[in-house]
């Protein structure tokens, strides 16, 4: 089996390849014996062709050296490291075979190294200074084997020198302007990819070295010497510019996402974030003190490897928010991203200040921290939406129970605001708008929340058992209504961090916890106006101008019914307070409007008048005494005593101007019923009054008022009562007498 494999043009020769071209056999003979670790040939070998300037120097070995090693049995083509790194067996038979009885000289790796590999060494250890030309001889040029073994020993700066001159050989023999992709060019790429890789290995091992780091002088004359040769290069040549300043830029970028990729991933999320804050605080302090020093002013070394670090540590968050994470773990790393990591890290006493001043700007895209926002406030509604059904329906259970206003209210309310109150409090010391898009959500859980609480209040209150005593359904009645003002108040809140779209859910949580404090009022107050009804319907009767124990009554049993009312909170003791208030005048003008009593003379108007002013301060006392917050209701009945007591037309005007204007629900039928009781005969002075109402309705654009200022609305009238010109103990007398018609007479009946 033939030693090397033929090229084809080597095939077509008849004889031995070698003696039609001593060159090439010697050139192969060199390669041979660098293939197996000898010197080059002995003394008795002749010398290497002069070149073409007849100088006498020595030529660099060519690409074909280094490309027969591709040609060997068993291997195949690979880059300059895979090739550099694999060790070539000594095969003395084979040599003893190619060069006969000649003696052996020392191995490339056993020769001493010459003064000029020397002095390139001491160059790049120390980085400075201009290496020395040969002791009086020029250098010879090295081949690709040994400009490869240079760059594996990190001789970077000569390394560097002769691909230059190797890639200037290139283009010199190169026919056309712009070199062609022959042997050679190949060869350069080969070496530059070998110089670059060592360069930012150096790059990475500076940060970790923790001290000064001389290999980084040769990196940073390696790419000085590549932005000369940047600038003698015409435009347009294949591999220039190199531009390795922005690739020294991207491998400070690479290294630094490999140290933050190190990291070990900690137990939880905030140790992870923990690590990398310290990794990345470290290692820019290690850079501050001793990388950036080493680099010239004019490349800014400190932005650069800030910049690197910044976009790496991005990258590892941005890697995070991928994951699928749990409502702490976005809490935390929204955080971790707005708050931590400006205050531990761009806050750092060593770095902060210099990182500051590289305007790095966010570490997640705005997007992209929406994104994570989004997701944590869908989360935490899913989470609360949950838990907030189930403490309804863990309170309903206790709602049959004999159970205390306290118990309730803190079973109750007091889980369901603390579990919406921790969400509203952390999420905005993330962000304001982070805090105010969560807010709105909770809002949003809250009103469907409040929605099932009055279905189910209303159902427990309208079918409350038959076997439940009157004093049971008042202290759950009063337990229930004490839960709305908690949930009042963190609606209010919820809709202070000013959401534009909030205003309707606000509305929505007041509407159904007025509907829950009227059911339970309603309750409350059920039984006091049942037992009132009886003796309001004494009132305005003739009995009634001389006995005042109904009244009495009634007073009596308003002061008994507000003592159980205790246990109420201040505001829904104040609304039922009020309402109780409206209702009881409300009864009490009812039987004055239907017209029980006429006044048939002056003297009798004026004990009527004076009855209803007695009355009415009574009323006021007891209600104000019982902080009602309805002070406008107290003067319903001194009005309507003017209309009594007034003889004046103009006056009578005026006094149901005020009436109107204080009360916008008062209409005709109510003045004209109030005159009735005056005794009015006179049409046209009722007219003129009445008119006066009339052209008010006729003005009023107002729409209907709420329900808690509506009085007259439900006082009904059945019909205008007409004043006769007589008592009506006389017209009851009339009513008996039988009046009987005379019949017509019958044809043929005889009149008697």
């Amino acid at each position: 089996m033939p030693l090397l494999k033929k090229t084809p043009k080597e095939e077509e020769e008849d004889g031995d390849p070698f003696a039609t071209n001593p060159e090439s056999r010697y050139r192969r003979r060199a390669t041979l014996e660098r293939l197996v670790g000898l010197a080059p040939f002995g003394r008795a070998r002749r010398p290497p062709p002069k070149d073409e300037d007849g100088d006498g120097g020595r030529a660099r070995r060519r690409s074909e050296d280094f490309g027969l090693l591709r040609r060997l049995p068993g291997r195949r083509k690979a880059s300059v490291e895979a090739l550099a790194e694999r060790p070539v067996p000594k095969r003395s038979s084979l040599l003893r075979l190619a060069l006969g009885t000649r003696g052996r000289r020392g191995s490339v790796g056993e020769r001493p190294p010459t003064v000029e590999s020397e002095e390139v060494s001491d160059g790049d250890q120390d980085g400075g200074g201009q290496r020395q030309e040969g002791r009086g001889k020029a250098r010879e040029p090295l081949s690709v084997l040994e400009i490869l073994e240079l760059i594996q020993r990190r001789e970077l700066v000569a390394a560097d020198e002769q691909i230059i001159a190797l890639e200037a050989e290139c283009v010199a023999s190169s026919p056309s302007p712009v070199p062609t992709a022959g042997r050679q060019a190949r060869d350069v790429a080969l070496l530059y990819e070998a110089l670059l890789a060592q360069l930012w290995a150096v790059v990475g091992e500076a940060v970790p070295a923790g001290r000064p780091y001389p290999p980084l002088r040769s990196v940073i004359r390696v790419l000085e010497q590549e932005e000369a040769a940047d600038g003698r290069h015409p435009p347009g040549t294949p591999g220039r510019p190199r531009a390795l300043r922005r690739r020294w830029q991207e491998a400070v970028g690479r290294a630094a996402g490999e140290r933050l990729a190190q990291v070990a991933p900690a137990a939880g999320l905030g140790a992870r974030l923990a690590a990398l804050a310290g990794r990345l605080v470290g290692d820019l302090g290690a850079v501050r003190c001793h990388v950036a020093p080493a680099y010239p002013p004019e490349y800014g070394a400190f932005g650069v490897y800030a910049r690197g670090y910044h976009r790496a540590l991005a990258q590892q968050l941005g890697a995070l928010a991928q994951r699928p994470l749990a409502v702490p773990d976005l809490y935390l790393l929204l955080d971790w991203h707005s708050n931590t990591y400006p205050r531990e890290v761009l806050g750092h006493p060593e770095v902060g200040a210099l990182l500051q001043a590289q305007a790095l700007g966010p570490l997640l895209p705005p997007e992209t921290q929406r994104s994570l926002e989004s997701s944590c406030i869908a989360a935490v509604k899913a989470k609360v939406e949950v838990a907030v059904a189930q403490e309804l329906q863990l309170s309903e259970d206790t709602w049959a129970e004999e159970v205390s206003s306290q118990e309730l209210q803190e079973g109750l309310a007091t889980r369901v605001t603390g579990l919406l109150r921790a969400h509203v409090d952390r999420a905005p010391q993330i962000t304001p708008e982070f805090g105010m898009e969560m807010a709105h959500s909770l809002l949003g859980v809250l009103v469907a929340f409040l929605h099932s609480f009055q279905r189910k209040v209303e159902r427990f209150l309208e079918a409350p058992g038959e076997a439940t005593p009157p004093d049971g359904a008042t202290g759950r009645a009063i337990a229930l209504v004490n839960c709305c003002p908690p949930f009042r108040t963190f609606a209010e809140r919820l809709a202070q961090f000013g959401h534009p779209e909030s205003e309707e859910p606000r509305r929505q949580a007041h509407a159904a916890l007025d509907k829950v404090t009227r059911l339970c009022n309603h309750v409350l107050t059920q039984r006091l106006f049942e037992d009132l009804k009886p003796y309001f319907n004494k009132l305005m009767k003739r009995k009634w101008l001389t006995s005042s124990d109904a009244f009495d009554t009634i007073v009596m049993l308003i002061t008994s019914f507000t003592q159980k009312l205790r246990p109420l909170r201040p505001e829904p003791y104040q609304v039922l307070v009020s309402e109780v208030h409206r209702r009881v005048l409300i009864e009490y003008v009812r039987p004055l409007l239907q017209v029980r009593l006429v006044c048939t003379s002056a003297k009798m108007r004026a004990r009527v008048a004076a009855r209803l002013g007695d009355e009415a301060r009574q009323l006021r006392e007891l209600f104000s005494r019982l902080d009602s917050a309805s002070p406008w209701l107290d003067s319903v009945v001194p009005r309507l005593r003017e209309l009594l007591v007034l003889e004046d037309t103009a006056a009578l005007q005026m006094e149901v101007g005020v009436l109107v204007r204080d009360f916008p629900d008062v209409r005709r039928k109510h003045v004209a019923a109030v005159l009735d009781v005056r005794g009015l005969r006179s049409q046209a002075a009722r007219q003129e009054i009445l008119g006066v109402v009339q052209d008010l309705e006729q003005n009023e654009t107002e729409p209907g008022l709420p329900r808690q200022r509506a009085f007259f609305s439900e006082l009904t009238v059945a019909r205008e009562v007409r004043c006769l010109p007589f008592h009506l103990p006389r017209l009851a007398r009339l009513s008996r007498l039988r009046l009987r018609r005379p019949h017509p007479q019958r044809p043929g009946q005889a009149r008697l």
